[in-house]
């Protein structure tokens, strides 16, 4: 089952890849003024801070291999349209803002139904495999090869982007159906072997079989000691990831001080997807020889590797070998903290713990970027990228007086649930039997 939700995450994200990049180009191509082109990228990435949380609901809702199929039914017909205004030539750019949008909210049911995905469709020791597989085509198909790609295909007004992005969602479709089948084979194998004495487990909802409610994820993660540690953790590292992305440009880019051309900058970026491949390759050997907290501390340390260098003003090919560490560990971070959400969380919660755990860490990147926005004036660029360390620096010390409990507190996420199943019998029944 799981080589279908891998080939759907791959296909959606080369063309999340070419999209997110090419939108912008086709507004300017369509005539856009500066602030219409701008309005574009915001319509892109509005989705997590306005739905987010409500993402969590849908998923935990809808059958995932379901939502997966609809939601990119949907893109696919929201490209279809660009393509045929830049064809017609006929409000590209209401059409293109538009698109804009339907992508950005479609992209919190596709993360979190993916994040959901996972743990029906493979054995809990096989998670952190399974999700370092999603992580590295992510960063290959997104990071990589996306962008690239929509700049080769933008000529003839974005025609060509629109329609190979059309086309790979609706493939990523065509993936998700075959999940669907997959899953009600593998549903009706269950109800054939399964012993008929065994109780049956209804954990479709909350306590007293409450209606499904936004707020139960938010609960749990915070009650969920672990969970909550690791969150708010993730948290003050994206607001030192905010502060260094929108200062760093100023840094890197002549005349800042490593005098980098735009071109020469991005490319210098591209040594984080780099770093984050290499590292989703190696996690699940990593993890055999060492402790999933020693590994989450030294994520900490790559994030002092990517802000001291600049503080230091060190070269280009000590920023970019920092760059490549950040990259590496925050791959294993995410890796990591998802497979502790997919052990600890039960099936009918995932969504909404995941959709409340990514709008608070992800949150704070704008929260970090504003900080930094509003220093850089009256502090200097050094400064901020000092302040930015020392705070780095302080997330890693915390952490390592933390390590022992969070040790034994993973150790209890990974032992097995009692009565552990694939299906959330309520949510994924409504599909398999359907």
């Amino acid at each position: 089952m799981f080589r279908w939700l891998w080939a759907s995450a791959g296909l959606a994200n080369l063309g999340d890849g070419i999209i997110i990049t090419a939108l912008p180009l086709i507004a300017i191509a369509a005539g856009g003024q500066p602030s219409e082109v701008a309005l574009v990228t915001t319509a892109a990435t509005i989705g997590w801070p306005i739905a987010g949380l409500h993402a969590g609901w849908v998923v935990d809702k809808i059958p995932p291999h379901r939502l997966l199929a609809l939601v990119n039914s949907a893109r696919t017909l929201a490209l279809i349209g660009l393509t045929l205004s830049i064809a017609f030539e006929t409000g590209v750019l209401v059409v293109t803002l538009a698109s804009a949008l339907i992508f950005g909210f479609a992209e919190t049911l596709v993360d979190t139904a993916l994040i959901a995905g996972i743990p029906r469709t493979v054995s809990r020791n096989r998670l952190v495999g399974a999700n370092a597989r999603i992580e590295a085509t992510v960063n290959i198909n997104n990071q990589l090869a996306g962008p690239p790609l929509a700049g080769l295909l933008v000529g003839s007004a974005g025609l060509l982007a629109a329609t190979t992005g059309a086309a790979l969602y609706l493939l990523a479709g065509v993936a998700a159906l075959g999940l669907m089948h997959s899953m009600r084979r593998s549903h009706s194998e269950y109800l054939t072997t399964a012993d008929s004495t065994a109780p049956a487990i209804d954990n479709s909802t909350g306590e007293g079989g409450a209606e499904i409610r936004v707020r139960d994820g938010i609960l749990f993660l915070w009650r969920h000691r672990l969970q909550r540690e690791l969150t708010l953790m993730t948290a003050a590292m994206s607001v030192i990831w905010g502060a260094w992305t929108a200062t760093f440009v100023l840094h890197a880019v002549a005349p800042g001080p490593l005098g980098l051309d735009p071109a020469g900058y991005g490319l210098l970026l591209t040594t984080m997807a780099l770093g984050g491949i290499i590292a989703s390759m190696f996690t699940e050997r990593l993890q055999t020889r060492i402790s999933p907290t020693s590994l989450l501390f030294i994520d900490t340390i790559g994030t002092i590797g990517l802000v001291l260098p600049a503080a230091l003003n060190a070269p280009v090919a000590v920023v970019a070998a920092g760059i490549v560490l950040a990259g590496s560990g925050s791959t294993v971070w995410r890796i990591i903290v998802a497979v502790v959400r997919q052990k600890s969380t039960p099936l009918h919660l995932i969504g909404r713990v995941y959709s409340a755990s990514r709008v608070i860490s992800w949150g704070a990147l704008p929260l970090g970027a504003t900080l930094a926005a509003m220093g850089v004036g009256p502090l200097g660029l050094t400064s901020m990228f000092w302040i930015e360390s020392a705070l780095a620096a302080g997330i890693s010390t915390w952490f390592a007086i933390r390590m022992p409990t969070l040790r034994s507190r993973m150790d209890e996420a990974a032992a097995p649930a009692p009565g552990e199943m694939l299906f959330n019998h309520k949510v994924d029944n409504e599909d398999a039997e359907g």
